[in-house]
């Protein structure tokens, strides 16, 4: 038999970086819901893994890491090499976040609080204000 197993509108036939992406909208949409104007300016993103740094190299700004390993990367606006102006942007890494959960629940829960944290990060404030709690 050839051809996928599962149709495409079923949430089998997605990839592991579907439903990944899929994990960090869930996650995102209450934040942006409560931040929606000062988040305007932030994209988030996602990469399979960060890039490997040269040894010796000074550790990165906005990284937030798990045993030398990164998860997140929070990179401020700026310029572009053309010289355009960028925004702001989340990075989160999905094969570091995915190897630190053991099932898709803890995975959710791993990708909220990496956001939660890097929001806060980049709004300057206590990460519990940023579900409400201040």
């Amino acid at each position: 038999m050839r051809g996928p197993l599962y149709p495409s509108t079923l949430p089998a036939a997605s990839t592991r970086a579907e439903k990944f992406d899929a994990l960090v909208l869930d996650a995102l949409e209450p934040i942006e819901a409560r931040w929606r104007t000062e988040l305007t300016k932030l994209d988030v993103a996602v990469d399979d893994v960060p890039e490997i740094e040269p040894p010796g190299a000074p550790p990165q700004d906005g990284v937030l890491s798990d045993g030398g390993i990164p998860l997140a990367r929070l990179v401020p606006a700026g310029m572009d090499r053309r010289g355009n102006p960028t925004s702001a942007r989340i990075v989160l890494y999905r094969r570091p976040l995915e190897a630190r959960a053991k099932d898709s629940a803890e995975l959710a829960d791993l990708v909220h609080d990496v956001l939660v944290e890097q929001v806060a990060n980049y709004l300057s404030v206590d990460p519990d204000a940023i579900e409400g709690g201040g």
